[in-house]
């Protein structure tokens, strides 16, 4: 096995998970040249990775469909062994059937699918089910040339990364993410403020942490937190180097979103909240230290959607708001 293509385009949450596949490929494989094929935008995260070759880009905003076909010409003058599609979607697919691969592997939701190689089933747990995780649901495109223990995803935050927030850790400190992409999935602004003056110890500092779009969000957490030191970092740190500052938090307090698997992939410790969604879709966090936040109601309509909703769909976001916050 000389070179390796896997393939994960959706989302940098989906994205940092799939980091456990090249994990065991590599310690299967560590002379194998290994690729990674992620969507424009997501490529910091692995800047000086120390396993992957080349970081293959997929523009999905400007000429989608032209950028695709690029890469499948470049795909198939490489020529690689494997080729490991985490991604389920017919344009992924493509890139996997037409790549010219000795081996091809991924999902039977995968509409092309029936091209590949070997394809295996992909499916989400219910409420109060037994599940694999989504990190265990990939691995299993690779258990027929690895093993069957799992490895966890990891990100490699350089000694810069490091560097650049040293200045920040050497207090007793909590990092909070608030945002999501999806409402449903965001802990309501208000209950953040009860949570934190209630739980965080006025000798701790809280760093709040997101995007440039979660800067006001960010700032009016900030406005109902007086007796605390907090510093806002939306849009001034990059994904490493938030992960590097999660890693020595105390606690790192998130969302079911990105910043929860940023977590997982330095092993920081991590509580993560859980509104509309819940862990047995397979998504939640992998840190030693990790714990689930989640409503003790048995709501009907919970979960109600695998990505979450833009609103409420019964309009109480009852989910959220009946959430009791343990101490510390």
């Amino acid at each position: 096995m000389k070179r390796i293509l896997v393939i994960q385009t959706a989302s940098i949450g989906d994205v940092i998970l799939a980091t456990a596949v090249i994990e065991k490929l590599h310690s299967h494989y560590p002379e194998a040249k290994i690729d990674y094929l992620i969507k424009k935008g997501n490529e910091g995260l692995f800047k000086e990775h120390p396993f992957l070759n080349k970081i293959l880009i997929w523009d999905k905003k400007v000429n989608k469909t032209k950028n695709l076909f690029k890469l499948l010409l470049s795909i198939r003058k490489t020529k690689y062994d494997l080729v490991v599609n985490i991604q389920r979607f017919f344009s992924s697919g493509i890139l996997t059937a037409l790549s010219g691969a000795k081996t091809t592997v991924g999902f039977k939701k995968n509409p092309l699918s029936i091209f590949f190689t070997r394809c295996y089933p992909h499916g989400l747990g219910t409420k109060g089910s037994n599940y694999l995780h989504e990190v265990q649901r990939n691995q299993t495109l690779i258990t027929q040339i690895t093993n069957t223990e799992y490895s966890k995803p990891r990100l490699y935050p350089s000694t810069t990364d490091y560097d650049s927030i040293q200045e920040y850790t050497h207090c007793q400190y909590v990092c909070v993410a608030p945002a999501s992409l999806w409402y449903t999935k965001q802990y309501p602004m208000e209950q953040w403020h009860k949570m934190l003056n209630a739980t965080i110890s006025t000798n701790s500092a809280i760093y709040l942490i997101g995007g440039p779009a979660d800067t006001e969000l960010c700032n009016q957490i900030i406005a109902h937190l007086p007796h605390h030191h907090t510093i806002n970092f939306a849009g001034k740190l990059s994904l490493l180097q938030s992960a590097a500052l999660m890693k020595s938090a105390t606690m790192n307090y998130v969302c079911d979103s990105s910043p929860m698997h940023l977590c997982s992939s330095v092993d920081a410790p991590v509580s993560a909240i859980f509104c509309s969604t819940i862990p047995e879709f397979g998504f939640g966090p992998l840190s030693t230290n990790s714990r689930i936040i989640q409503t003790s109601k048995d709501l009907p309509c919970r979960p109600c959607g695998l990505h979450g909703h833009k609103q409420c769909p019964n309009g109480n976001f009852e989910c959220a708001y009946s959430i009791k916050f343990p101490k510390g």
